[in-house]
């Protein structure tokens, strides 16, 4: 059966209270229709009858193995159907349940409706009527009395009803409205008989009334901010209407401002003249196009010029620190050289006295020998070979020195040539290095740019397509609230292919950029991208915003200039939430694309830029501000052009030339590594030659000097020469003690040379290590001093354009006599308008626009806004839609808290009510067993849904419980109407039916369950029980409330009901 009415489950609507009316109130001519109860017992008489929900009558046509059973009129109380098998007592069960709308299978029956078709019949009808009296009445009003279910059952196994009043009107077709009937008359079949499953099913139901109770609560707050905004945009359009007087006072003012703002305007135009006649050269300076420009890249080659000397600067600091101590060791060590030298000299000075007085010695000593053995032997011949000797050897001399200043001067020759091509060695290799570096950059983007021509988003990087890819699978998975967009230069189309360069120029790294609704989904997203970009890579810009299906409104926002677009209406872009990205980020709607540099000057800089404009880009890809100008970094565009081949072929073009002007390179390199090398062997020869000439030299002064000492000769007295001798010994000795003491002084001083030589070179070594860092540097200084330079020629160049604007100064002498007579006549009028000047800090252009703007915000006041108390009732309804839905808001949320509160109360009185329904049931079923000294147990699961039952016949003390089973058949009957009466009496149907209830009963045993069963009918007068049994009831007691059915014989030769087993159909309920 459907769910029953959603209706609280403890109201008395749903639980049927029983109707006593008196005997007399009955129909005479129909008491076997509305039958008159009196007890089967010996008790007292009771009249009571039910008025709603009972069966009336029911009859078959074709239905089963039967042409025709009935009508058969049911009694209000107790109902014998009686016949032999196969009479139509099941038939008659049968069709109550299929007529009411019960399916095929629950009868046991058969497993289709096409089964209760009779054979050779092409259809089957059941008509049941039900009672329907009193103020129970389902629809009293509409079906009177009586309500007629008739179902027509076809030979396909659909159904149809009809639903007709007591008068037999047709009242509905629709099986919703049975469903409403039984559940109104809480009619049920094999289903639980209490309210416990209604209950539960009540209170399932309400908790998911209470769920979409909350996300009414949610939609509601939505809402609510809507109606918010709507409530704020209406009170500012009432404040606003409200203010139009204060904008007109505004406006007379502004008019005021405005007279003497152009007075101010004049006066400041008279002040700028005058002052462009003082500055003369420095203003035309400032007033050329490139201006600007050359001092940005002058500062930018000064402060890298700087930065390289602040490093040498630092080094030199080190250097300096380092001075002193070198220059103390250098002292140091050159006194110490002094003191070792001059020793040196003292004690070369004694050797050679010592070896002149040795050689003077033997000479005496040869002389005296001589002079001994003949005194006469001349001397004159050797002394001459002397003389010629010495003038040969001061000619050689001559020669050598001669040689070795021509050596020398090779010498400085070669070391210049090889420091210049060091030099120019290092300037060709950093330019190679430049070249290869742009050369890199070339081939990497043309490979991107081939690889585009297959895939357009692998211009964004060649990881874009494999991460889009990963964005739609976890889309897909719904790890995404909502789909991420980008990159975004794939979303967006250029209208003109000339402004690609300055659309990328003004986005840059926008175009790689993506679009996520939330944080959550920007966290995902990350998460992916991790997967693509290694760590230390850059990647793509997250940007987070709501997504919004309409493109912002810029309109009183944007840029416009009748010639020029802005950023935004260059584009075409089909998704909004691209579009609003790049407003939020970028500004578009206020970015001007001017193609030509010279005029995206004019109109930014030698004129005010147009309204809400802050910056434009020219096709060269510069950015212009009012009062700066920027050239772009980059000559042709890298994601947005168009023709790909094109650039791809100027790509291939300049990658070649690169290669050639590196090959050119490292040629020109080669040459000079050849030139240095030579060179430097050459001088390494040239410094040997030199060194063996210096050697010469010493050796043949060193002989002049030793010929030159040699003495004649002299005739002497050989006792002369004998004491000159003896003399000589003497001081011999004297000098060589002399030189004993002079050499261990040398000694001494030499260590002590030795020590401070170790320490200045150890000084020395940290300087030049300091040095060899500055060398670099030194040269990175010259080249930057010489890009320096050439900025500043570049500056003077401009500088000089000044010289042009000196003509200009003659006619601004003339203009400034034409601006006084103007400033008279302008400070005339003003005073016409306002007598006493104001102090005015706007221009008077803004106050132009100001005014143009209130005028026009005045009459769009008048225009859009209209009649006041119309705004005012508009805005009163929208905040009292606010206040209402605000109000309704609050009012869930706390029937929510309270329903909560309801429905703990209520799970714990449908807990209360089901043990007692179980107690009742179990002391039912005790006491009528006890009826015949029976002893048994029912144990209810409420947890697992079952129910166990134990019975032992006789004395209940001498005999354990046994299992159903081991009943005999008669017990188990008598057990099991117990367990049915027990079940009835915690039901609430109208009527009940039990089909053979006393088979297997002994007569003692069928019996005492009559009576059982006639004593509860009798206790429950508002109910109906029809009962069915192949018995003749006979011994029945005579009673008006006792309606005994007798069913005909069936026809001759039928014993067996054309019924499939219930395995080889489905259970098909088509209606």
């Amino acid at each position: 059966m459907a769910k029953r009415k959603e209706e609280n489950f403890f109201s008395p609507e749903n639980a049927k209270r029983p109707r006593q009316e008196e005997l007399d109130d009955f129909d005479k001519d129909e008491c076997d229709e509305d039958e008159c109860a009196v007890s089967f017992t010996n008790g007292t008489s009771t009249l009571t009858a039910a008025e709603v929900g009972i069966i009336e009558s029911i009859q078959l046509k074709n239905f089963m193995c039967h042409s025709m059973l009935g009508p058969f009129k049911f009694g209000s109380n107790v109902n014998f159907v009686v016949g032999n098998n196969g009479s139509g007592k099941s038939a008659v069960l049968t069709a109550l349940i299929v007529g009411l709308g019960g399916k095929a299978i629950t009868t046991n029956r058969g497993s289709s409706l096409k089964g209760f078709v009779k054979d050779g019949q092409n259809s089957a009808d059941i008509s049941i009527t039900i009672r329907n009296r009193g103020d129970d009445a389902y629809r009293g009003n509409v079906y009177g009395d009586t309500i007629i279910v008739q179902q027509h059952i076809s030979m396909d196994g659909s159904r149809s009803y009809k639903l007709k009043s007591a008068t037999g009107a047709v009242i509905s077709t629709k099986k919703e409205e049975l469903i409403g009937i039984l559940d109104h008359f809480n009619i049920q079949f094999f289903m639980k008989a209490t309210q416990l499953e209604q209950m539960k099913e009540d209170y399932s139901y309400i908790m998911e009334t209470k769920e979409r109770t909350k996300e009414q609560i949610n939609q509601g707050e939505e809402r609510l901010s809507e109606l918010k905004r709507q409530c704020l945009e209406k009170e500012e359009r009432f404040q606003n209407i409200a203010g139009l007087s204060t904008m007109k006072t505004n406006l007379e003012y502004l008019k005021h401002e405005m007279a003497w703002a152009v007075v101010n305007e004049i006066e400041k135009q008279l002040n700028a003249i005058r002052d462009n006649i003082k500055i003369g050269e420095d203003r035309a300076a400032r007033l050329e196009r490139k201006t600007e420009e050359q001092q940005v890249r002058l500062n930018e080659a000064e402060k890298k010029y700087k930065d390289i000397q602040d490093k040498l600067e630092k080094i030199s600091q080190e250097t300096s620190a380092r001075a002193p101590e070198c220059m103390a060791l250098k002292a140091d060590l050159t006194s110490k050289k002094r003191a070792y030298n001059e020793a040196e000299v003292l004690y070369n000075r004694s050797l050679n006295e010592y070896k002149a007085l040795k050689k003077d010695d033997e000479q005496l000593c040869r002389r005296i020998e001589e002079l001994k053995k003949s005194a006469d032997q001349s001397l004159e011949p050797e002394r001459l070979e002397r003389q010629k000797k010495i003038s040969w050897l001061k000619e050689r001399i001559k020669a050598l020195q001669d040689q070795e200043s021509s050596v020398n001067q090779e010498i400085e020759q070669f070391q210049q040539a090889i420091e210049k091509d060091k030099e120019e060695h290092t300037r060709i290799k950093r330019e190679e290095l430049d070249v290869k570096t742009t050369l890199n950059f070339n081939q990497r983007q043309l490979k991107e740019l081939k690889d585009s021509k297959t895939d357009r988003l692998k211009r964004f990087g060649p990881h874009v397509p494999a991460l889009l890819e990963a964005i739609d699978d976890a889309y897909r998975r719904g790890h995404f609230t909502y789909k991420p967009v980008g990159p975004l230069g794939a979303c967006i189309h250029l209208r003109d292919p000339e402004l690609a360069l300055a659309i990328e120029s003004c986005l840059k790294g926008l175009l790689q950029a993506y679009c996520c609704h939330n944080h959550a989904d920007e966290r995902v997203l990350q998460a992916l991208m991790k997967k693509f970009y290694s760590p230390g890579t850059s990647r793509p810009q997250i940007i987070v915003s709501e997504f919004r299906n309409e493109m912002y409104d810029v309109r009183h926002r944007a840029a416009y200039h009748p010639e020029y677009p802005t950023v935004l209406t260059a584009l075409e872009i089909d998704n909004a939430v691209v579009a609003n990205s790049l407003i939020d980020m970028r500004s578009i709607e206020t970015v001007l694309l001017i193609k030509n540099n010279s005029v995206a000057r004019a109109v930014m800089q030698s004129q005010k830029p147009p309204k809400n404009c802050r910056e434009a880009f020219t096709a060269d890809g510069d950015q212009v501000f009012a009062g700066r100008y920027y050239s772009s970094e980059y000559t042709r565009p890298k994601f947005l052009s168009r023709d790909v081949d094109s650039e791809i072929s100027d790509l291939e073009d300049e990658v070649e030339n690169k290669k050639a002007q590196i090959l050119n390179l490292q040629q020109h390199l080669s040459t000079l590594q050849k030139d240095i090398k030579c060179n430097e062997e050459l001088l390494r020869r040239y410094q040997l030659h030199y060194k063996e000439l210096k050697m010469k030299i010493r050796k043949s002064i060193s002989e002049i000097r030793e010929l030159e000492n040699i003495e004649e000769h002299q005739s002497v007295d050989i006792a002369t020469l004998e004491d000159e001798a003896q003399e000589n010994k003497i001081k011999m000795k004297m000098v060589e003690k002399n030189m004993e003491q002079q050499k261990e002084n040398m000694e001494h001083l030499k260590s002590l040379k030795v020590e401070a030589e170790n320490k200045y070179d150890e000084i020395k070594q940290k300087i030049n290590q300091l040095s060899e860092l500055a060398d670099p540097l030194k040269d990175e200084l010259n080249l930057a001093d010489s890009e320096v330079d050439n900025q500043k020629r570049g500056k003077r160049h401009y500088e000089d354009k000044q010289k042009e604007h000196l003509d200009t100064l003659n006619k601004k002498k003339r203009e400034l006599d034409m601006k006084e007579k103007e400033l008279e006549e302008k400070m005339s009028q003003a005073r016409q308008i306002c007598p006493e000047r104001i102090e005015v800090k706007k221009s008077a252009s803004i106050l132009d626009k100001e005014i143009n703007r209130l005028r026009q915000k005045i009459q769009a006041e008048h225009a859009s806004y209209g009649d006041r108390e119309e705004i005012m009732k508009q805005y009163q309804e929208a905040r009292e839609s606010y206040l209402d839905l605000d109000s309704k808001v609050k009012t869930l949320k706390r029937f929510i808290k309270l329903l909560e509160e309801i429905m703990i109360h209520r799970y714990k009185t449908y807990q209360q009510f089901r043990r007692c329904l179980t107690l009742r049931c179990k002391l039912y079923f005790d006491n009528l067993l006890s009826q015949r000294a029976y002893c048994g147990k029912m144990n209810f699961d409420h947890k697992n849904e079952t129910l166990t039952i134990s019975v032992q016949p006789g004395e209940g003390n001498k005999a354990a419980f046994n299992d159903m089973r081991a009943l005999s058949g008669g017990e188990r009957s008598f057990s099991t109407v117990c367990f049915i009466l027990s079940l009835w009496s915690i039901a609430e149907s109208p009527f009940r039916c039990l089909d053979e209830f006393d088979v297997y009963m002994d007569m003692v045993n069928r019996r005492i369950a009559m009576d059982m069963i006639l004593k509860m009918a009798d206790s429950q007068r508002f109910r109906q029980f029809i009962l069915l049994t192949p018995q003749s009831m006979s011994s029945l007691p005579s009673s008006k409330l006792i309606r005994i059915l007798r069913m005909s014989d069936p026809e001759r030769g039928q014993t067996t009901l054309p019924f499939r087993p219930v395995s080889q159909e489905d259970d098909d309920d088509r209606s």
